[in-house]
């Protein structure tokens, strides 16, 4: 497991076949392999590589959407 600062979670955007990688709650997600986050964008309003805690707050679904593989922390 490793940890990533924002600086570093930015480059994984999922972009060019790329990993895609999201934070919530201080946990680092891996989303590649999932069909809502295709190209890193998730409903082009979201996107792998930031910090989603507060966005994900706001959002339709409940906190179980982040069943992802846990790749990291965020420092």
């Amino acid at each position: 497991m490793r940890e990533f600062t924002t600086v570093e979670l930015k480059e994984f955007d999922g972009r060019n076949g790329g990993p895609a990688y999201v934070a919530y709650k201080g946990t680092v997600y891996d989303v590649t392999d999932s069909a809502m986050w295709e190209d890193g964008d998730h409903m082009g309003t979201h996107y792998a590589g930031e910090d989603l805690t507060a966005a994900h707050d706001d959002a339709p679904h409940d906190v179980h959407v982040v069943d992802f593989p846990v790749v990291g922390t965020l420092v």
